[in-house]
């Protein structure tokens, strides 16, 4: 059992450094694990984020050593649960993209019920809680997922200054999810417009990711606003690096859509027509105390709807309902041998 006596102690899979390092002061302690094949890095990326304060990485060898210390599993995909799948602890998958966006980016012929039933009988088998991180994601898995969006600590973010007359977008794999983020409407509207695309993206020349989660923040306290377009069958109307330009104090140019945070006119301008979107950007590029107004919106807007506290409560409320579910059967399992 684990020592009640500390923190209770996660087992976390190195995925998704951003979502990973949203952990830190949530209460848990953090062993992670590294090393895995099929990863960007074969360790932890800092160019995304710092490693949390206080967690340890560990290889999928050391947490088998220290599995009996863990409280919870905390999975990103199937591969992980299979990782995983000889220990005995609860086990949480956080489902991260909707099934139809993972389907068309690995181009695969499975179809979304397939998968669906696929994931679902594993996670029945291991008796794993499917978490999602928006309502979005919930609902394309059908899996009856629990609700936890990401959150942001708005002052771990250096205000705009406005000084760079030019929008940015925060995104990997542009190219490569071009449907799912409606590369066509962004290219129509901002293309000869100076907008900054930060990520890694090695199919675009000159486009760079930031060397790190400092220079991520300087770069967005420069600029006079941030774009996000997305698919609302595929993609939320908000990610992760849409709520870190808000919380630089960065208005939001993009598309209507159903999820999105930003208010029309107060904390940035949602349009399907190219041309106002691109009027709009002219805006805000020759009008930098109205991109400011409107950004100081955007930054009081995502505090108050996706504070880290709620992400943290979420987590902890994960993680309790998989400690129930896993123990619920184990008596059933149990009983069963009687």
């Amino acid at each position: 059992m684990p020592d009640t006596s500390a923190a209770p102690r996660l087992l976390v899979f190195d995925c998704h450094e951003a979502w990973v390092h949203q952990l830190e002061g949530s209460g848990f302690e953090l062993d992670v694990v590294v090393g895995l094949a099929g990863r960007h890095v074969r360790g932890w990326d800092e160019r995304m984020r710092p490693v949390p304060r206080g967690a340890r990485l560990v290889t999928l060898p050391e947490a088998r050593a220290r599995a009996a210390g863990y409280a919870c599993v905390v999975a990103h995909n199937v591969s992980d649960l299979l990782d995983a799948r000889d220990l005995d602890l609860p086990k949480v998958l956080v489902l991260h993209g909707t099934v139809e966006a993972r389907l068309d980016a690995e181009g695969s012929a499975v179809t979304a019920d397939q998968a669906r039933g696929l994931v679902g009988r594993y996670l029945e088998l291991v008796g794993g809680l499917p978490v999602a991180v928006s309502a979005l994601k919930a609902r394309s898995w059908g899996l009856g997922a629990e609700v936890v969006p990401n959150g942001v600590d708005v002052a771990a973010y250096p205000r705009t200054d406005g000084s760079l007359r030019a929008g940015v977008r925060v995104c990997n794999h542009f190219q490569r999810r071009r449907e799912v983020l409606r590369a066509d409407l962004h290219e129509a509207a901002f293309d000869g417009l100076p907008v900054t695309l930060i990520g890694h993206n090695p199919e675009l020349p000159g486009v760079e990711a930031a060397r790190g989660w400092d220079d991520l923040k300087r770069q967005l306290a420069r600029h006079r606003f941030c774009v996000h377009t997305a698919d609302p069958r595929y993609e939320d109307g908000f990610n992760m690096g849409l709520f870190e330009a808000m919380a630089a104090g960065l208005p939001v140019l993009g598309n209507p859509h159903p999820t999105s945070p930003v208010e029309h006119g107060v904390s940035g301008y949602l349009a399907e027509d190219p041309a106002e979107l691109r009027a709009r950007a002219v805006e805000l590029l020759d009008d930098p105390e109205r991109a400011l107004a409107m950004g100081r919106a955007a930054r009081e807007a995502v505090a108050r709807r996706f504070p880290l506290s709620a992400f943290h409560a979420g987590i902890a409320r994960a993680v309790e309902a998989a400690r129930a579910r896993h123990a619920a059967q184990a008596v059933s399992s149990a009983r069963s041998l009687l």
